[in-house]
């Protein structure tokens, strides 16, 4: 479900305009849509339906409170990265038992934390980590729960920056050392095993990975049964490509894999294990579902160059900037005009300050709105103050209604 659409050449999301939203709040302003939210929840749930599973929301995509509040309210899971991620998720109302802790370097005040907090499970990245964790637990008298990160050396053909499961990357333990440690936390009094976790990248395309991926855990947990350990759980970590050239409903599905044919791909492979399966989703939940609003301050034109300064700007997104990530953008008001290339930038000083280059656009004039499209993850969760300039507000939809989830930050002048 994609919830944006053009009525009468306005751009809506669910039954709101959103030259509305940004004439009653100002921008930038970040907007998110319940219904889309709710719905893509709703079916990378149902379509694991077969499995015991459970669907950890990861946190680092968006952790607006009034979002995490709704997605533990339907029953998910988290997937922290930080003591102050755990910190959020807790406060939201997410039950300790559902929280999973990744991060190839949490600090013992962040392992403690996890630890006294009684979550699911510690995700641990290294050796030297998991022999810090069951020293912390024993010196706390506890029993930290713990799963072992493995990095398969398994090439997701994406963004180098994407990638986190390929044998030159910084995240997870080899296979060859994981059995050893496992073998060796079997033995420690401070350590319970629970399962086996991977991740292997964000924006996968394909659902060839996450076989090779449930094929590889497979056969490690039968391997390691055969010396005596147990796992409760396997958790699969997220990536579940999301499309961004498709913005509008009537384009199709927001996912360039479905999530049913992920299960498809990863329920007869564990299934025989016994395990439950875990999935950290984050972007393809919240990222179809948001978009950053912006004004156009400015035309400006040198040689051989149009550019539309605009006041959203990379404090607000990075992603174009950081990644060179494509996000489409629309005006609110559509029709007629004739189209131009142009860059789309802001008013940071840095010559990569910039929504899109080169992008064929309807001719717009100053005042006129736009939204960057597909910005519901790694938006706001990557703002900054730099240059002085205060974080956007944030704006929830629900069908014709829309309220205030984060007030914008208050300008220094």
């Amino acid at each position: 479900m994609i919830p944006y659409s053009y009525r009468d050449n306005r751009l809506f999301c669910e039954e709101t305009d959103l030259a509305e939203v940004a004439r009653q709040y100002g921008t930038p302003a970040y907007v998110y849509s319940k219904a889309g939210i709710t719905g893509n929840y709703a079916r990378i749930d149902a379509a694991f339906a077969a499995a015991p599973h459970l669907v950890c929301y990861a946190l680092k995509a968006n952790a607006n409170p009034a979002l995490l509040k709704m997605m533990a309210e339907l029953g998910a899971g988290a997937d922290v990265v930080s003591g102050g991620e755990l910190a959020q998720a807790l406060a939201a109302g997410f039950p300790a038992q559902r929280i999973v802790f990744a991060s190839v370097g949490k600090t013992d005040a962040e392992i403690r934390f996890a630890i006294r907090s009684g979550i699911l499970a510690l995700n641990v990245e290294s050796r030297e980590e998991l022999e810090v964790t069951a020293r912390l637990a024993a010196e706390m008298g506890m029993t930290a729960p713990i799963a072992l990160r493995i990095n398969p050396d398994i090439d997701i053909e994406g963004h180098p920056y994407l990638t986190t499961g390929k044998s030159a990357n910084k995240f997870g333990i080899a296979l060859e050392e994981a059995r050893a440690a496992y073998l060796w936390a079997a033995e420690q009094n401070s350590l319970k095993i629970v399962g086996v976790h991977c991740h292997i990248g964000s924006m996968i395309k394909k659902s060839d990975p996450y076989h090779r991926m449930a094929e590889t855990l497979a056969a490690f947990v039968a391997d390691l049964g055969k010396a005596g350990i147990r796992f409760e759980h396997v958790d699969l970590g997220g990536g579940l490509g999301v499309d961004y050239t498709k913005v509008l409903g009537e384009q199709g599905s927001p996912w360039f894999m479905e999530p049913e044919e992920m299960a498809a791909q990863v329920i007869p492979v564990l299934q025989p294990l016994g395990c439950e399966i875990l999935l950290e989703p984050g972007r393809s939940i919240v990222g179809p579902n948001g978009v950053l609003l912006s004004q156009v301050l400015y035309r400006k034109e040198t040689k051989g160059k149009k550019f539309l300064v605009v006041d959203a700007a990379m404090s607000d997104l990075i992603r174009p900037s950081l990644y060179g990530a494509y996000h489409a953008i629309l005006p609110l008001q559509a029709g007629g005009a004739e189209l131009e290339t142009v860059d789309v930038v802001g008013a940071i000083c840095e010559s990569g300050d910039f929504l899109a280059k080169d992008r064929e656009l309807e001719r717009l004039q100053r005042g006129d709105w736009l939204a960057v499209m597909t910005a519901g993850a790694y938006g706001y969760t990557l703002t900054s103050n730099y240059n002085a300039r205060p974080r956007p507000v944030e704006v929830l939809i629900d069908g014709a209604t829309h309220s205030v989830i984060r007030d914008r930050e208050p300008s220094l002048f």
